[in-house]
């Protein structure tokens, strides 16, 4: 038996490892056959003209020029009928190399799920991984083969418009949302119809822009972006991301389109990459107003001899890659190598058997109306809602409530609930999308009555709504207000400095409050908001982020407790923005301020350190107690584990989830450590009065971190053991040794 299963382990290597080495013959062989101009075509990609995602090229000639070979890939085509018309295009060139089709699927394609730093507030992997995979499977029906996400970037600035698209600001938490939404995306192998190539980005440490502000310079030591912002990448290789994407900003002073040792050293070097780099939109042009290159023959040049592979609409390859080659400046080597690299996906798709493979009119229709999608999409946005306050516990409602007022300016809005990087489908109107309205009519039942008003819109300076809301307000038993930021404020090119409550809501709120109802507060946002009024003087608070196409849906299963709310925070929430990075993982001083001492401490004078709502932070309506924390050891070698386990009990009144968070504190190292690190979670599901036993396992991994030669090891010493609901909440604590 031994030796059948050695056979078959042998030969299933064997096939794929023959299946391999069958496409890289397959892409010398093309290659031989190639012109130098159908080569550097293969690096050249055009955007359409359904979506813009940035200053667009003006070329006329398009469809020429992909008839001649000399475009290898276009974005923003979308439906199988118009990837069909520009792959017949690619079929009338001299050697028919199809195209790639690329989009911006962030977090859905027809079905939307909540945006990414929403979604990331689940802290359910296989719920992301499985929204991805619900994304890809609708992306690939309409004729795409490649999304322009996951983002994996790092982010402890809220004024950065960019958050929304990301996971969060903690490095190990956004390594493992990395790993599962490159897995949902890309499915067990590319060339499957319900497949698509994943691209991570933005590489790298594009999140760390100064002052938040997109497109920014990006200033860090060696150190910090080994440990804090390449992280999530390794993990997006490691799940075997087949692209990736440079960022726009420079890092310590290099472009990172031109930066060698990130692409080249590091992606393709140290981290063996096999797949391509792309451009983010114009970015190897963009190198010339960066004052780095003088015009964009060099701009070409310096981008393609640092491995970035692909041009996104820049031109700079299709104007001057030639003459570098004929200039002996540019190696054909390193032509042929980027090649190489774009071609070996096409083969791997299956376009070269069959270039037309995704472009189906029935199946698009099948899986953009699938309904199983849709009750997924609820589910996960359920998942993601977070409960800041419910202190006199009007949450859950009952469905018995005879009159609610829902108020506000986001009250009935439909394509909102979307969020940014929404993919604008033609023919498909938005009313599939559930508002909050259709979410609460659903819900409840012919006996309770619903009432509305608006109040004011998102960013008015007039009150004139206030007196209708006011009077709505008195004739019901509880007030719904749903409020925040516009659903496109978030997102890319919208830094905000100023990131409190938009307009008046805050006013409206004050006079609402003077009712005396009971009000339950909405937060719709792209990105953690400033509003201390309201989290200082009003109860009931849900953070609702953007949830998506079922986001009304989603809202009342929460408000009326069918779901009960588990989701946690992936960034601190900031007093003001002068405390802006605000993150958890910090370093201490030499003078920390503890208990808010501020007598010639690290501290503000006018502020505390504190964020108003910390990582990991989110509430239940339901409690959990912590207990019974048990070390299999109290030393360990490098070689070694110890066991941690504890009981969690639930001791409220409803069935509910917890994240049950571990953190450690590398007291003493040869460089400074964070005052606590997350370093493993479980999400656990328990019934009232239920009690489970979690098990966590320490090993040298979680011990270890990049010293000053860049090497990434343990030390010996002692080490804090924190256990708790989130960074700021810990339950138990305990210590261990690290022994050499």
């Amino acid at each position: 038996m031994k030796n059948i299963i050695a056979i078959v382990f042998l030969t299933s290597s064997f096939l794929g490892f023959s299946q391999q080495k069958t496409i890289d013959q397959k892409v010398d062989a093309l290659l031989k056959k190639m012109t130098l101009e159908e080569k550097i075509g293969q690096l050249n990609q055009y955007s359409g003209d359904n979506t813009i995602t940035g200053p667009l090229t003006i070329n006329p000639n398009k469809q020429e020029e992909i008839k001649a070979g000399k475009i290898g890939s276009m974005l923003n085509i979308i439906g199988y009928q118009y990837t069909r018309q520009y792959q017949e295009l690619a079929m009338q060139s001299r050697l028919k190399i199809p195209l790639l089709f690329g989009l911006d699927v962030i977090h859905g394609h027809k079905t939307t799920f909540p945006i990414p730093l929403g979604e990331a507030a689940s802290w359910d992997l296989s719920a992301m991984e499985l929204s991805a995979r619900i994304a890809a499977t609708e992306a690939a029906a309409s004729g795409i083969h490649w999304t322009f996400a996951p983002m994996v970037d790092i982010s402890r600035d809220p004024r950065w418009g960019r958050v929304m698209e990301g996971a969060g600001e903690d490095t190990y938490l956004g390594s493992k949302i990395a790993y599962a939404r490159v897995k949902g995306f890309q499915g067990n192998k590319l060339g499957d119809l319900n497949s698509v190539m994943a691209c991570a980005k933005h590489f790298a440490a594009y999140g760390l822009a100064v002052g938040g502000r997109e497109y920014n310079s990006v200033d860090l030591s060696d150190r910090m972006l080994w440990e804090t912002y390449l992280p999530p990448f390794k993990a997006a290789v490691d799940a075997g991301a087949a692209t990736f994407m440079n960022s726009f900003n420079d890092i310590n002073g290099i472009p990172a389109t031109a930066n060698k040792y990130i692409q080249r050293d590091i992606l393709k070097g140290k981290w063996k990459f096999s797949g391509f780099v792309v451009s983010d939109w114009g970015s190897i042009g963009e190198m010339i107003a960066h004052g780095y290159c003088k015009d964009g023959k060099e701009a070409a040049q310096k981008a393609i001899m640092a491995g970035n592979d692909m041009d996104m609409e820049s031109n700079a390859y299709r104007n001057n890659l030639a003459q570098l080659v004929k200039e002996n400046k540019v190696p054909i080597a390193t032509v042929d190598e980027a090649v190489k690299r774009i071609l070996k996906k096409k083969f791997e798709l299956g376009l070269f058997d069959d270039p037309f493979k995704y472009c189906n009119k029935e199946r698009q229709e099948t899986e953009l109306n699938n309904p199983e999608h849709t009750k997924i999409a609820r589910e996960v946005a359920a998942k993601s809602i977070v409960l800041l306050k419910n202190e006199q516990h009007v949450l859950p409602l009952s469905k018995e409530t005879k009159t609610i007022a829902f108020i506000g300016p986001m009250v009935k809005l439909k394509r909102a609930n979307h969020g940014f990087w929404a993919v604008d489908l033609k023919d498909v109107d938005s009313t599939y999308i559930v508002s909050q309205w259709e979410g609460l009519e659903n819900k409840v039942g012919k006996t309770t009555k619903l009432l509305y008003a608006k109040g004011c819109g998102v960013e008015d300076k007039s009150k004139a709504g206030f007196q209708e809301a006011i009077d709505v307000a008195n004739q019901a038993d509880v007030v719904v207000l749903s409020i925040g930021e516009r659903w496109n404020m978030s997102g890319e090119a919208k830094s905000r400095s100023n990131i409190h409550l938009p307009g008046i809501q805050e006013d409206l709120i004050k006079e609402l409050q003077k009712t005396g109802k009971p009000i339950v507060i909405l937060i719709n946002a792209g990105r953690p908001l400033i509003f201390n009024w309201t989290a200082d003087n009003m109860p009931t608070i849900v953070y609702t982020w953007w949830l998506g196409s079922e986001a009304g849906n989603a809202i009342a299963d929460v408000l009326f407790g069918d779901y009960n709310p588990s989701g946690k925070l992936p960034m601190s929430f900031p007093r003001e923005e002068g405390q802006i990075p605000i993150y958890y993982n910090h370093f201490s001083t030499g003078r920390p301020s503890i208990n808010e001492d501020k007598i010639y401490k690290s501290a503000y004078i006018d502020l505390p350190n504190t964020p108003k709502f910390p990582f990991g932070y989110g509430l239940s309506y339901t409690t959990f107690e912590y207990s019974n924390l048990k070390l299999s050891k109290s030393k360990m070698k490098p070689n070694e584990t110890i066991q941690v386990t504890l009981d969690i009990t639930n001791t409220g009144k409803y069935a509910g989830e917890e994240v049950v968070q571990l953190y450690l504190q590398d007291k003493f190292g040869s460089v400074v450590r964070p005052i606590e690190e997350l370093k493993d979670f479980q999400k656990i599901k328990l019934t009232a009065g239920e009690t489970k036993t979690i098990k966590f396992v320490i090993d040298n991994q979680k011990l270890a971190f990049y010293n000053q030669k860049l090497e990434f090891k343990s030390e010996p010493g002692d080490f804090n053991l924190m256990i708790g609901s989130s960074s700021a909440d810990i339950r138990l604590n305990s210590t261990f040794e690290l022994i050499p």
